[in-house]
C-alpha cells in the first residue's frame, strides 16, 4: 500500500541542489485607478516571504519526513538571510549553502490583490557560478551526496547547474548510484548524468523534443503518448514522468507500459510550485521502494495537497497520510448512486469495471490506467469475500475487501469503490447505468453475460486485454513454488 511506503519517508536522507528563490507575496487591496494611468491602486497591508525554486523543493522533502540537505550559491545579502532563515525554521540543513558577495539573492516578488496577482517583479543574479564559489559548491555538493539516499536536482536554469557541477553528479553517480531525480529547464544537459527519473513539464518536453503545441487536451495526451521512446532517449532517465497540470501526469519507464495519474482540478489559479512538491515525493518513493505506479500516484497526491492552496506551499506528511486515507472513495451502494447521478447531471462520463482485485499487481494497475482513460469518472464494483470465495475457492481472498478497497483507493485513477455481494455485477450495473461498462481478460462480446443489460440501457461495452503473465492466480502459484523449495 502506498502509505507502507510513507512511512519509510522518515529513514531517508536527502540532497537537493539548485536555484534558491525567495518567494514573496505581497497582499492589499485594489479599489482605485491611478490618476496616472490605468492602472490599479494596491494599498498593502502585508508580506509573506517563502522559499522557492528548489528551496520549495528541500522544504517539500523536509515536510514528507525526510533529513534535508540543501545546496545552493545565494547572495550575502537580508534576502539571503531571510531565505536561510526561513528554510531553517522548516528544519532543512543549510549547510550546505554557499553565501557570494559576488550574487544576488534571486526573488520573485508577487504584488496580490483580491488572491489575484496583478504584478510580478523579478530580480537576483543568473548567470552561472565561477571560482570560489563554485569550488565551495562541488565540495559541499560531493560530501552530501555520499550521505544521501537520494538526490533532488532542481534546475530552473539561474546559474548552479554548471557543466562542472552536472560532471560531478555523474561522477558520483558512477561511483556509488543513488535514487537520482532531475527536474531541470533543459533535461538534455543530463542525458549522461544517469538520472533515475526526469520530471519535465508539457513546455519543457516540447522544448527537448522540438514538437509545437497541441490543444485540445486529449490531443495533447495522445502527443505526449507517442513521446515515450523519444524522453528515455533524450533523458537517459529510466524513468519519465510528463506533467500536464489538470490532466495529471504520463509516466514511462524502460520495459514497462506507460501510466497515467489523474489530479483533481481546482479553481485556484494562484497555486505556485506544485512541480516541486511532485519531484519530491516522487524521489521519496522511489528511495522508499516503491515501484514506478505508486510513487507516481504519491506524487501526484502530494501535488494535489498543495494545488488546493494558494502561493507557494509545501505537502506534509500527515496532510499526504490523510488523503491517501481516502475512505470519501468507498462508499456503500445508495451513496454511490446519489453521487453518480449527479456527476452525470454535470456532463460527466461514467466508467464501470468490477473483478476481485485480491493481490494487486501491474497487470491490474494498467487495466484500471486503460479503463479511466476512457471516460471521467472510474466506478470500480468489488466482490466482497463471500463472493471471492463462490468464484474462486476457499482458500481466497487472500486480502479482506476491507483492505483491498483501500489498496484500490489509493490509486489516482480509481475514484469510486463499492463492494457487491451477488456474483455478477448485474444490480449495480442497473443502480449506476455506467457510460461504458469494461472487462478485461478472455471475455469476447458474445461471452461477457452483463454486455446485453449494458446495452439496454444505453452503455457502451468495451474489453481490454491483461497484460500477458500477470494474474493474481499466478502470483500465488510462484509463492507456493518458493515456500516449497525454501527459497
Amino acid at each position: 500500500m502506498l502509505l507502507e511506503h510513507l512511512e519509510e519517508f522518515r529513514h531517508l536522507r536527502v540532497a537537493v541542489i539548485g536555484e534558491a528563490m525567495l518567494d514573496s507575496y505581497l497582499y492589499g487591496t485594489a479599489d482605485r485607478l491611478c490618476r496616472e494611468a490605468p492602472v490599479p491602486i494596491v494599498a498593502l497591508h502585508g508580506r509573506h516571504d517563502v522559499p522557492g525554486g528548489a528551496a520549495n523543493a528541500a522544504v517539500n522533502a523536509q515536510t514528507l519526513g525526510a533529513a534535508v540537505e540543501f545546496l545552493s550559491v545565494v547572495g550575502a545579502d537580508t534576502e539571503g538571510d531571510l531565505l536561510l532563515a526561513r528554510l531553517a525554521a522548516a528544519g532543512v540543513d543549510t549547510s550546505g549553502v554557499v553565501r557570494s558577495a559576488k550574487r544576488e539573492t534571486l526573488v520573485k516578488q508577487r504584488v496580490m490583490a483580491a488572491s489575484q496577482i496583478l504584478l510580478r517583479l523579478d530580480r537576483g543574479t543568473e548567470q552561472g557560478v565561477t571560482g570560489a564559489d563554485e569550488e565551495a559548491l562541488l565540495e559541499r555538493l560531493r560530501a552530501a551526496f555520499r550521505r544521501a539516499d537520494a538526490v533532488i536536482v532542481s534546475d530552473y536554469g539561474y546559474g548552479i547547474l554548471t557543466p562542472r557541477v552536472i560532471g560531478a553528479l555523474a561522477e558520483e553517480q558512477a561511483r556509488a548510484p543513488r535514487v537520482l531525480v532531475a527536474d531541470a529547464k533543459e533535461l538534455g544537459r543530463y542525458r549522461d548524468v544517469g538520472v533515475t527519473a526526469a520530471k519535465p513539464n508539457y513546455g519543457e518536453a516540447l522544448a527537448l523534443l522540438h514538437e509545437p503545441p497541441r490543444y485540445p487536451p486529449e490531443e495533447r495526451l495522445a502527443q505526449v503518448a507517442s513521446w515515450e521512446e523519444a524522453v528515455l532517449e533524450k533523458t537517459g532517465a529510466r524513468i519519465v514522468a510528463v506533467t500536464l497540470d489538470v490532466e495529471g501526469a504520463l509516466v514511462f519507464e524502460r520495459g514497462q507500459p506507460a501510466y497515467r495519474t489523474f489530479t483533481q482540478p481546482h479553481p485556484n489559479a494562484n497555486a505556485t510550485g506544485a512541480g516541486d512538491t511532485f519531484v519530491s515525493a516522487l524521489a521519496l518513493a522511489l528511495a522508499a521502494g516503491a515501484d514506478t505506479p505508486a510513487a507516481a500516484d504519491l506524487a501526484s497526491a502530494a501535488a494535489t495537497v498543495v494545488v488546493g492552496r494558494g502561493g507557494t506551499t509545501a505537502c506534509t506528511v500527515a496532510e499526504l497520510r490523510d488523503f491517501l486515507t481516502a475512505e470519501s472513495k468507498v462508499l456503500d451502494r445508495e451513496a454511490l448512486v446519489a453521487r453518480i447521478q449527479a456527476l452525470r447531471g454535470e456532463g460527466r462520463r461514467i466508467v464501470f469495471t468490477n473483478g476481485c482485485f485480491d493481490l494487486l499487481h501491474r497487470g491490474h494497475i494498467t487495466y484500471l490506467n486503460q479503463a479511466k482513460a476512457l471516460g471521467d469518472v472510474l466506478v470500480v464494483g468489488l466482490n466482497d469475500d463471500d463472493s471471492v470465495r463462490r468464484l474462486k475457492g476457499p482458500s481466497r481472498p487472500i486480502n479482506p475487501a476491507e483492505d483491498r478497497a483501500q489498496v484500490l483507493a489509493a490509486l489516482s485513477g480509481v475514484d469510486y469503490i463499492v463492494t457487491f455481494s451477488e456474483d455478477t455485477p448485474a444490480r449495480l450495473i442497473e443502480a449506476l447505468r455506467p457510460d461504458v461498462y469494461v472487462k478485461g481478460g478472455d471475455y469476447t462480446r458474445e461471452t461477457l453475460p452483463e454486455a446485453p443489460l449494458v446495452e439496454s440501457l444505453g452503455g457502451e461495452v468495451r474489453l481490454l486485454p491483461y497484460l500477458e503473465d500477470r494474474s493474481t492466480t499466478g502470483i500465488i502459484e510462484r509463492v507456493r513454488r518458493a515456500y516449497a523449495t525454501g527459497d
